[in-house]
């Protein structure tokens, strides 16, 4: 089923534009160089916070609520761009274990933010608390990942 899908995405003229031009990849690739950045700046900062290594001062709600907007306006841009690049070679990206394992790494990512948005949050978030920490290593951790998966995916593809 993935090599069905992969075909096709091969075929659509995005794929053909990615593939054909000069400068669209590099372009594309740039878009989610910065991307990457905004989200992995943003979210380190308030994980290493929650860890109790940075920002030790100040309120984890307030920074949580500033960085917020910056994360999702940056993964929505890593998002369209990411997805882009994989029609450059759908069936490289789609057989990579790098690609796999990034798509893994992000959607367990995922999971962790809605359980700290929806469990941890609300109830524990007192200065050294554990279930914090915990989930901000857990965090920290899989974007470490999520970053190093995409690095050698342009190596092995």
């Amino acid at each position: 089923m993935l090599e069905d899908i992969a075909d096709y995405l091969a075929t659509t003229p995005l794929a053909m534009a990615m593939t054909d031009s000069t400068w669209l990849f590099g372009a594309v690739e740039v878009g989610h160089v910065v991307a990457l950045t905004l989200v992995f700046g943003s979210i380190a900062l308030v994980d290493l916070h929650l860890i109790g290594l940075v920002e030790r001062g100040r309120e984890s709600h307030a920074l949580i609520r500033r960085l917020l907007p910056l994360t999702w306006g940056g993964f929505a841009l890593a998002a369209i761009t990411g997805s882009t690049l994989v029609f450059a070679n759908p069936q490289g990206y789609f057989a990579n274990g790098f690609f796999r394992a990034k798509i893994i790494a992000l959607a367990l990512a995922g999971i962790n933010v809605v359980v700290f948005h929806r469990f941890v949050q609300p109830r524990s978030m007192a200065p050294g608390a554990l279930a914090p920490r915990v989930s901000g290593a857990i965090s920290l951790v899989l974007w470490l990942c999520i970053v190093s998966f995409g690095r050698w995916i342009g190596f092995t593809i």
